[in-house]
């Protein structure tokens, strides 16, 4: 099944895998950004944050170039500048983890995360925390707040709830 499940991360790679597999898969099917991960995996070196915040220019022009992944170079050079907002984060707070809980609030921390990473609007934020088990509100609270529907988020949460997260 396509839909994502929720992780427990074990390391910092992991937080930027979600965090990218939400940019990407923005607008398009679930199903086939699922079919295209593993190229994905391939071509950001298992999205580990110490190299990839070290791309540089021919490195965004060989991805961009890239069949076997969506050759966005806006979201490639994005996905650059979040590793090394996650780097430098993940320094400033001794651990990743203790920056995103160093917010009182599940808005304040959406608030953060979208000023300083890049192409993280509110259904990313959401998407990020949700599979990541961080805290979140409640599906039905939350959907008031923002414009749509967003029925393939719905299907995610509700999925998890029926058990089907890790």
């Amino acid at each position: 099944m396509a839909i994502p499940e929720q992780i427990k991360p074990t390391k910092l790679g992991d937080y930027l895998e979600i965090m990218s597999k939400a940019i990407f898969q923005a607008g398009l099917r679930w199903s086939m950004i699922e079919a295209k991960w593993p190229d994905f995996l391939r071509a950001f070196d298992n999205f580990d944050p110490h190299v990839v915040a070290n791309y540089d220019a021919k490195d965004i022009k060989r991805l961009s170039e890239d069949q076997s992944i969506i050759r966005s170079p806006k979201k490639i050079e994005g996905t650059v500048a979040n590793a090394r907002t996650l780097l430098a984060l993940d320094a400033e707070f001794n651990g990743f983890p203790n920056y995103l809980h160093s917010f009182e609030t599940y808005d304040e921390l959406g608030k953060d995360i979208k000023k300083r990473f890049k192409f993280m609007g509110e259904l990313n934020v959401y998407y990020f925390l949700f599979r990541l088990k961080e805290p979140v509100p409640p599906f039905e609270e939350w959907i008031t707040t923002i414009e749509g529907e967003h029925p393939r988020m719905r299907e995610m949460v509700e999925h998890a709830e029926k058990g089907g997260g890790h």
